[in-house]
């Protein structure tokens, strides 16, 4: 079968490597197509993804969408569409027994974290565990089933948050988790969303979402009178954010600049959830304000079962896709894969880019 390995930065191969066989409790898939996510960028243009460095070749690749192959066990028929859920989950920790993406030990697809690295899906085939196959409904597109996974990432913010009905929602950053971030908000009730970004292009695919695209160009929030129902409307097409009027912020680009942004642009008690990841060690934010307003700063990191979530809405909606998902780029050859990870890397050009596996 042919797959995508990184080899170390910027060196990724289409090699020809044996066809696995599944065995007991196990599936095999025909990958149609994988998102391309910021980890995926770090592990080709850094050859690492924070402190885990490529040390033998990987597939990368955790969006995936494709095709029941074969089953052993015979409860999923060959041909079954489907996505993938793609973490494993380590030993129990009393007292948080409902978060298992939390518990130490687990692995991720196409990930450098484990070693040996657990491969990712740009590959032809890729043998999973049968609990995190999740066959599709009826009619949903398997391009637009590889938006499972980033958003449910998004839709675990949510929740984390508590909820975004009737509540006045910021969006921080308007890269691919930040568009699934407003959709999902716009969907599940949201009194307002406002999208923020640097560059127009991801604000275009906001609006087209159903948020109020504000272009900041700092850290700068405007004073507004929290209670105005009218949300700020004047700052709408300025630089900045109304400074205490938001009931939740969804920050989904992990800048610092961007962080201290939306704590100014939150309300007294009101939530801060961090979905967007930010780098090891100490980072410039301005705290001093968050514990003067009292808001609660919350940490998301992936998801739990947001996935199943995420499927139901996107065949709801599977209109978020035309919007989301801006280039899909063949798996066929290593040239074609770098030049699918370039235009992931340029956020003002591209929403999520996909990489079609079939041959």
């Amino acid at each position: 079968m042919k797959t995508l390995f990184i080899h170390g930065r910027e060196d990724i191969r289409l090699e020809d490597v044996p066809t696995p066989e599944p065995g007991p409790g196990e599936v095999r898939l025909r990958i149609a197509y994988v998102g391309v996510c910021g980890s995926d960028l770090h592990y080709y243009f850094n050859g690492a993804n924070g402190a885990f460095v490529v040390e033998e070749p990987m597939a990368p690749g955790h969006e995936v969408s494709g095709v029941v192959d074969l089953d052993p066990s015979g409860k999923l028929a060959s041909g079954t569409p489907v996505t993938v859920h793609p973490a494993t989950f380590g030993e129990p920790i009393p007292g948080i027994k409902d978060k298992r993406h939390l518990f130490p030990g687990g692995s991720y697809l196409g990930s450098a974290s484990t070693h040996p690295h657990t491969q990712g899906g740009m590959s032809e085939f890729l043998i999973v565990k049968d609990f995190m196959v999740r066959p599709l409904p009826a009619g949903m597109d398997l391009h637009v089933a590889a938006l499972a996974e980033p958003l449910g990432v998004a839709l675990h913010g949510i929740n984390v948050a508590g909820g975004v009905e009737g509540k006045r929602v910021v969006v921080s950053g308007s890269g691919p988790i930040g568009l699934l971030a407003a959709a999902a908000a716009v969907a599940k009730g949201a009194a307002e969303v406002v999208s923020t970004d640097v560059l127009a292009g991801p604000l275009d695919r906001a609006r087209r979402l159903g948020a109020r695209p504000v272009r900041v160009g700092g850290a700068g929030c405007a004073d507004v009178d929290a209670s105005d129902g009218a949300g700020g409307a004047g700052t709408a097409g300025g630089e900045e954010l109304p400074r205490g009027h938001f009931d939740v912020a969804l920050e989904c680009s992990g800048i610092p600049a961007a962080v201290s942004a939306t704590i100014e642009a939150v309300r007294p008690a009101g939530v801060h959830a961090q979905i967007g990841m930010m780098g090891a060690g100490p980072q410039p934010i301005a705290l001093a304000t968050l514990i003067a307003k009292e808001i609660q700063l919350r940490g998301c990191f992936r998801f739990n079962t947001e996935i199943d979530e995420a499927i139901e809405l996107l065949a709801a909606r599977p209109e978020i896709a035309d919007v989301v998902v801006t280039h899909v780029f063949k798996g066929d050859s290593a040239d074609s894969a770098v030049e699918a990870f370039t235009t992931a890397k340029d956020s003002d050009a591209s929403g999520k880019v996909l990489v079609d596996m079939r041959g």
